[in-house]
């Protein structure tokens, strides 16, 4: 069966406030809790280096292997993704929480810095919808990469330079845009989805069991060191059915998983650059948050992950392409103090359509489409949007 993760160190114990549920209680603890000290000590942390054999970590929720589905993926499909053969994948579940799916880091050394290199340099780009587009015309928001990478290459001599673009961005939408005043997808407001991404998040589905997965919309989330994302469940797709994806790079962060209400207390996990979360059946409806970004513990460095570069030679069909050092020093400088987290969704059953809505619904949309996105401010209730039914 191999290692098992556990939690570590002390039970967290907090008053809670009037009127706080058991959710918003944990949340506001790990969100001012202190790096390195046994504040942290409930976490779980699924990676090999911290794992050991046992049961219950101090959530009281007992960690599991997860069988995968071994014979889905062929290992070189899996390769042309970037990923190591699904036999080699470290994955778990949590006893209380089934169809939650935790991995472990499965990509193959290097082959993260395609996946940061596309959120920071090609997902960024028009069509895709970002925050800044509120803020800003489609001519300026036209190429954020550019504008940006001279600002973030000088940044290691001018520390107090203004922000660029790439940093004042906080989320971007692909394939079917979410609609973030209605809480709805819609036929008419969609972009052609990133077909690397796509294969990337079929492969992963398959090992999990969901063969014909469709990867229909993104939301992409880039967060600073003080970035949280509030308590939210996803439910605007209308195929429950289908498992949510989560792919994260760059700093550590804090995520908890909680229960169908927030009365029920969270179960809290590390989130390492590379690991992949699926949520699935009954956790799909599931509330959960990320309440902290953990700064490097040497300062401003990078995961050890992250410092092996791409092969020089890749697979000849593989959906991975190479970085140049001068757009990796880019990605590296940004990555120092950040967090990236994609979030793939299949939107639609097979054959299912948009239910038709009235005129005047539709028109409303469309009217403040854009209006309540989050910003870069400062605002933890801003940040608390930065995902979908927050």
């Amino acid at each position: 069966m191999g290692k098992m993760a556990t939690a570590v160190g002390s039970v967290v114990t907090l008053a809670a406030e009037p009127g706080e549920d058991a959710f918003r209680k944990l949340f506001r603890f790990y969100r001012q809790c202190r790096p390195g000290t046994a504040d942290l000590g409930g976490v779980i942390d699924f990676s090999a280096a911290h794992a050991a054999r046992g049961g219950p970590g101090d959530s009281g929720h007992k960690v599991v292997r997860s069988q995968l589905n071994l014979s889905s993926v062929a290992e070189h499909d899996a390769r042309r993704a970037g990923l190591q053969p699904v036999s080699k994948w470290q994955a778990y579940g949590l006893e209380g929480y089934p169809g939650f799916i935790f991995i472990s880091n499965p990509f193959l050394p290097g082959y993260q810095w395609h996946w940061v290199k596309q959120c920071l340099k090609l997902y960024s780009q028009k069509p895709n919808v970002c925050n800044l587009d509120k803020h800003m015309t489609k001519e300026e928001t036209q190429d954020l990469w550019e504008q940006s990478k001279e600002f973030l290459r000088s940044k290691e001599v001018n520390k107090r330079r203004p922000r660029s673009l790439l940093e004042k961005l906080r989320w971007v939408t692909l394939g079917y845009h979410y609609n973030w005043d209605s809480k709805k997808y819609s036929a008419d407001h969609y972009t052609p989805f990133p077909s690397d991404l796509a294969f990337l998040s079929e492969q992963v589905a398959a090992a999990c069991g969901f063969q014909g997965f469709q990867a229909e919309a993104g939301i992409l989330n880039y967060y600073r060191l003080d970035s949280t994302l509030g308590i939210h469940v996803d439910r605007s797709e209308l195929d429950h059915s289908k498992p949510l994806l989560s792919f994260s790079f760059g700093q550590s962060a804090i995520f908890l998983l909680g229960g169908l209400k927030r009365d029920e207390a969270p179960t809290a996990m590390f989130m390492h650059s590379g690991d992949i979360m699926v949520m699935s059946g009954f956790s799909r409806l599931l509330n959960h948050a990320v309440p902290r970004v953990l700064p490097h513990p040497k300062g401003e460095g990078l995961p050890c992950c992250l410092e092996t570069p791409l092969p020089a030679i890749l697979p000849r069909d593989s959906v991975v392409e190479h970085c140049s050092e001068e757009d990796w020093q880019v990605c590296a400088t940004y990555l120092k103090t950040a967090r990236v987290n994609m979030t793939v969704r299949q939107v639609l059953a097979t054959d299912q359509d948009f239910p038709l809505e009235p005129i005047e619904e539709k028109k409303r949309d469309f009217a403040t489409e854009g209006c309540c996105h989050p910003d870069d401010q400062t605002s933890q209730v801003k940040r608390a949007r930065l995902s979908p039914d927050s």
